[in-house]
């Protein structure tokens, strides 16, 4: 039983397939999908999308590329959409120094504020974090530094976040980064990236890692794996991520899944109805 941790199936992209995308997942073995949002609009959709279809599951959030649309209303538009059903998240939220489409200060403030609506509600977050370069990650440690403050508040806040507090999503960082993550009990989401040929540093967080802080996710329709490079990205192919890092481990592929699906419901506490 696969799950795709992190996917956009409200985008446009799948527009004229979404139901044959998801009857492909299912195919595949991919019973759950979180579908988080970006930005109000699309986290209204991703609740629409989650309401519509059983396996399908909604964050809510505003990306620090869109922080700049940030006014005194989004933070209660997100509280109320986060109380819907389906809604297992706030994401995807966090840090994206690569386009500086928005002052690092202001989503710095964006970001620190959906992390405190996160612990209200007591729900995990979906971290997003760009850097520029692998070589110097000022994004990855300014979040980090802000996440392992607010995880040690959540001990006495809400204890029951404190042991799920959430994934860095797509993660972009090296082992130390990682590492420091998970000390603070966040899991580590990896992309189709893991299955490419230079991805050196992604492979080693991949093996090095305990398997328990792993997540497995497509960041569909983006970032698709080996063998399907340069093609849409879609649930399905989260096969191939697992594959790939099973065998990186030399751990039998089963296990590796039973695994990383275990990890994603003790984060998300999803259910799906029969």
């Amino acid at each position: 039983m696969l799950v795709d941790t992190h996917c956009h199936l409200n985008f446009d992209s799948f527009d004229l397939d979404r139901a044959a995308v998801l009857r492909s997942a299912e195919q595949a073995g991919v019973n759950r999908i979180l579908n988080p949002g970006i930005d109000l609009q699309t986290s209204r959709a991703a609740v629409e999308l989650a309401q519509a279809f059983p396996g399908v599951f909604a964050a809510v959030g505003v990306h620090p590329n869109d922080a700049s649309g940030w006014s005194d209303t989004t933070l209660d538009e997100l509280r109320n959409l986060a109380a819907q059903p389906k809604v297992v998240g706030i994401g995807e939220i966090g840090l994206d120094y690569y386009w500086q489409r928005t002052e690092r200060s202001v989503q710095i403030e964006v970001f620190e504020q959906q992390l405190d609506l996160a612990a209200d509600l007591g729900l995990p977050v979906v971290v997003h974090v760009r850097d520029a370069s692998l070589e110097d990650r000022p994004a990855m440690h300014d979040a980090l530094d802000i996440l392992v403050v607010w995880q040690k508040h959540l001990v006495v806040r809400s204890p029951g976040l404190s042991s799920r507090p959430g994934v860095l999503h797509s993660f972009s960082g090296d082992l130390e980064d990682a590492r420091r993550g998970a000390a603070s009990q966040f899991c580590i989401g990896v992309t189709g990236p893991v299955t490419f040929k230079k991805a050196d540093i992604l492979r080693q967080v991949a093996t090095e890692l305990p398997v328990e802080h792993l997540l497995i996710e497509t960041d569909a329709p983006f970032l698709t794996p080996h063998p399907h490079r340069g093609e849409r990205n879609e649930p399905a192919y989260v096969r191939y991520i697992a594959e790939k890092i099973a065998a990186l481990r030399e751990m039998e592929y089963d296990s590796f899944v039973q695994t990383t699906t275990d990890s994603a419901e003790r984060l998300f506490r999803w259910q799906v109805n029969s």
